[in-house]
């Protein structure tokens, strides 16, 4: 443990805890990051797995008194804690109809953070259940996904892993980009941004900032923009190629081989994809 994680606030709670717990040390510098911001403000906080209690405690003292601690999980001996002042459903995370009595309990919520079974199905099955019934300016937070990497007992690397369903969303919030002229679904009108960490992914939720995009310009005049993305060797190449051979751009069928092979990007995008190729395997090593 780094001393500058043993000085955040977040892992005095958790040392100082009644009750046992574990967690992984970089998740404190995440934790700092990302909920800092809810301290000390009346906030419904929901975690999933609570084993002992021991980080029901480190919450409860993170977020202040104002702060409501729910926890889930499938051991009925967990119920024990509600007598520390924590509320404490027990049931399955992967199941609909649990979601569906704990939020007709709970009604809406700010901060879910799953520390639970971490299956594919049951991360995929919080965040989705989970979504309708977050408050804009909340998040979801799922530790522990580095298992979407591991075979044993979690059967990944997998088409189906959390971490592929996670990056699917990546493509999911791009559809409020114009140039993509995809419809918006649920995901899309929630989800306003990912954040990847080692081993965590939160998702953060804000209807209100989730509009289709368009191109805005200010009323400045554009005085010397222009297009420099392509090498200007191939802008002269081309343009050479336009004179000395001007003739064949008369015949339509030149024509449009000229035109495929440079003035659609095909030759600039052959020889860009050959360097990120090299990228790529630089980055995998």
């Amino acid at each position: 443990m780094d001393k500058n994680t043993k000085k955040l606030s977040i892992y005095k709670s958790f040392a100082n805890s009644k009750k046992y717990s574990i967690k992984w040390s970089n998740y404190f510098q995440v934790y700092e990051k990302i909920l800092s911001n809810y301290r000390n403000k009346r906030i419904k906080f929901v975690e999933i797995g609570v084993a002992n209690g021991g980080s029901l405690f480190m919450w409860k003292k993170y977020f202040g008194k104002k702060a409501k601690i729910i926890g889930i999980d499938l051991n009925p001996n967990a119920k024990k804690l509600e007598k520390n002042g924590f509320k404490i459903y027990i049931g399955n995370q992967s199941d609909k109809k649990f979601w569906d009595h704990f939020y007709k309990m709970e009604g809406k919520v700010d901060l879910i953070l799953d520390d639970g079974g971490h299956k594919n199905l049951q991360q995929i099955s919080t965040v989705h259940y989970s979504l309708p019934h977050i408050i804009d300016g909340g998040k979801i937070v799922v530790e522990d996904t580095s298992l979407s990497y591991v075979k044993k007992e979690f059967n990944n690397p997998s088409k189906y892993s959390f971490i592929n369903f996670a990056k699917n969303i990546i493509d999911i919030i791009h559809r409020r980009s114009p140039l993509l002229n995809k419809n918006l679904n649920f995901y899309s009108k929630k989800i306003f941004s990912v954040e990847f960490f080692e081993s965590i992914v939160v998702f953060s939720i804000d209807s209100k900032k989730c509009f289709l995009n368009k191109e805005v310009s200010n009323n400045a005049k554009n005085e010397w923009a222009i297009d420099y993305r392509h090498s200007e060797y191939f802008r002269e190449l081309k343009n050479k190629l336009d004179k000395k051979y001007s003739y064949l751009n008369k015949r339509s069928f030149f024509r449009r081989i000229i035109r495929k092979l440079f003035y659609r990007n095909f030759m600039f995008n052959i020889i860009d994809n050959f360097k990120i190729k090299k990228i790529f395997k630089e980055i995998g090593k």
